[in-house]
């Protein structure tokens, strides 16, 4: 019954709708920070030139400008009483244009209980006041939008249900693990909106074309006949200059509506950042019926079962999978509350080329900002992935399952499972150090039962983890056969990659895996082979006595003592030629700059790619 409704409106289909409004209205001069939508009461010429530019541009639909003209985004600018003027208006403006119109219907912009304070009877009353207006004024139909609560989404639904008889499209915006914000999959979004009667059902805003095209996918299995609706972003957007910049050509957006339409998308169009243009684009591609869309459907980013078990590949393991040279390198969390210099060099090393940075977790057991806090840091300010060192020294196995729990919910994925340093030589040395947990049980606890959604008593977790997990290995250890053992339980235990000591002599590597392989076949876990450069004599022969599992050939470090007052500077070269050595028969390299020298840690990574490319 509600596709008859919905097509019985708009015919056959398929239909062109509009672009982003509020991002049009900021194209023309209209402070993103102001109520956009009493603009219609306040600028309405503004508001009537976005629309007309729209239907010129082939819009067969355009929504009203009230995506926020309920009461409590209104009350924010001081508007919580004006909510009958701001949608009269919009309706107005928007009809003028002289086709089919939707009126809009955003979230409320507050939580509902339990997440909030806002009761669900609450929402519904916000809810009826607006689309009431919206009716009243004359609206076609009513676009319940961009929502992400799928609760709120239900009662705007029957709100609207019980205050007009005009079909409702109820459209859900998903974030880049194809989730809507308060988790829902896709499936359970379908099912849900079907069961309350929606006449049609959409995806609106999320990450782009491609993203929503999947989306669209897997609703059309779920809702059936009911007609879906497809207004995506142009793009993920970028902050360039102060300004929210999306990528999305017209003709990348005109492929991908084209695609759209043939997975069963009744209505196109699309959502922050596009403008006419790519309405024109996309009318004019709906027109070359006879063409086959140049557009697949991708799979979510990173997707790859070929890598550990978790669903969701980060780009660091997909690096690995592809067999591409990976560059770690590690930084040390500041010992105070500021970020700055750890930013700075965190930008420095991914400007150089360096694939993922590796946050240590107290390092010589030395008080310092929490690892996991550091990497949430750098993956939001610079936006290179990070691995979380996670040490088993020191945690129950409570704090444990917690603290991966914190560290996936903060969109850290790659996690690095070592035993950590003895609190003993640290700055507290009597705090607790013990170990409940062996790193080979920890890996095991976070593939075989956190990536499959229990925890480690086999209760549920909600929903299973992602996680991509490295172990240790030292390369030159004292006992080779022990050393071989322990990396063969570490990759029955899930292991996807390993991070080695730091090696001043390139043929250990050979030398462990012809000893590896002997005893249990080829060696496939990708190695990132640790490179140190060395400061000065001093610290060469401190790491050669004093370190475990480091072993510097006499060579090596003859070459720093004969360098004197140059040593640092001799240290890097050699680290250079190591790392390119290195680069040409490991996975990966992993460079352990000291004393925080990230500017040396960027030429050597600089360097190594330069050499690879060459090669």
């Amino acid at each position: 019954m509600g596709a008859q409704r919905l097509r019985a409106l708009l015919g056959a289909g398929p239909v062109v709708a509009d672009g982003g409004t509020g991002t049009s209205l900021v194209e023309r001069g209209v402070p993103p920070d102001s109520c956009l939508e009493w603009h219609n009461v306040a600028s309405p010429d503004t508001v009537r030139a976005v629309h007309e530019a729209f239907v010129t541009a082939g819009a067969q639909l355009v929504q009203t400008n009230t995506f926020g003209a309920n009461r409590f985004k209104l009350a924010r600018h001081g508007l919580a009483d004006r909510v009958s003027e701001s949608n009269r208006a919009g309706v107005e403006l928007a009809r003028a244009a002289g086709v089919v119109t939707a009126g809009s219907v955003g979230p409320l912009g507050v939580h509902l209980a339990p997440y909030g304070r806002v009761q669900p009877e609450e929402a519904y009353e916000a809810y009826a006041e607006q689309i009431a207006a919206l009716a009243a004024a004359g609206v076609d139909l009513i676009a319940v939008e961009t929502q992400t609560d799928l609760t709120e989404a239900e009662q705007a639904l029957a709100a609207a249900r019980d205050v007009c008889g005009l079909p409702v499209v109820v459209s859900m915006t998903f974030t880049r693990d194809d989730r809507i914000l308060l988790g829902a999959t896709v499936a359970q979004v379908g099912e849900q909106l079907l069961a309350a009667g929606a006449d049609g059902i959409g995806v609106n805003c999320s990450q782009g074309p491609a993203q929503v095209l999947r989306l669209v996918h897997g609703l059309r299995a779920i809702v059936g006949e009911t007609p879906l609706v497809a207004r995506p972003n142009a793009g993920g957007p970028a902050a360039v200059g102060g300004r929210l910049l999306y990528p999305a050509t017209p003709e990348y957006f005109a492929e991908h509506a084209r695609a759209l339409v043939g997975a069963g998308v009744y209505v196109v169009g699309g959502c922050c950042g596009t403008g006419p243009g790519h309405t024109a684009a996309m009318a004019a591609a709906l027109r070359r019926v006879d063409e086959q869309p140049k557009v697949e459907v991708l799979p979510p980013a990173g997707h790859d079962a070929g890598v550990g078990t978790s669903s969701e590949q980060t780009r660091f393991a997909r690096t690995l999978h592809e067999g591409r040279l990976a560059i770690a390198v590690e930084m040390d969390p500041p010992r105070s509350a500021s970020a700055a210099r750890l930013l700075a060099g965190a930008e420095t090393l991914a400007d150089a080329g360096a694939d993922v940075i590796t946050v240590a977790d107290s390092p010589m057991a030395r008080m310092r900002m929490s690892p996991w806090g550091a990497c949430r840091l750098i993956q939001e300010h610079v936006g290179i992935e990070t691995v979380l060192h996670f040490p088993t020294r020191g945690r129950n196995l409570l704090r444990i399952q917690g603290d991966l729990l914190a560290t996936h919910a903060l969109g850290i994925r790659n996690v690095f499972v070592c035993m950590g340093d003895p609190t003993a030589i640290g700055d507290y040395p009597d705090a607790t150090s013990n170990v409940d947990v062996a790193p080979s049980a920890l890996m095991a606890l976070i593939t075989g039962r956190f990536n499959v959604g229990v925890d480690h008593a086999g209760a549920s977790i909600g929903e299973a983890t992602s996680f991509v997990v490295g172990c240790a290995l030292n390369l030159q250890p004292t006992d080779l056969q022990r050393e071989c053992r322990l990396l063969h339980r570490k990759i029955a235990a899930g292991a996807n990659f390993a991070l080695t000591q730091p090696v001043f002599d390139p043929p250990a590597l050979a030398t462990f895996r012809a000893a590896y392989e002997a005893r249990y076949g080829t060696l496939e876990l990708p190695l990132l082979v640790g490179v140190l450069p060395l400061v000065s004599a001093r610290h060469a022969e401190f790491l050669h006595n004093e370190v475990p599992g480091i072993a510097i050939p006499e060579a090596v470090r003859g070459r720093i003592r004969a360098a004197g007052e140059h040593a640092a500077a001799e240290g890097a070269a050699i680290a250079t030629e190591l790392a390119t050595e290195l680069a040409r028969a490991a996975a990966g390299l992993y460079i352990m700059p000291p004393f925080d020298r990230y500017g040396e840690a960027a030429e050597i990574v600089d360097a190594t790619r330069s050499a690879s490319q060459r090669a």
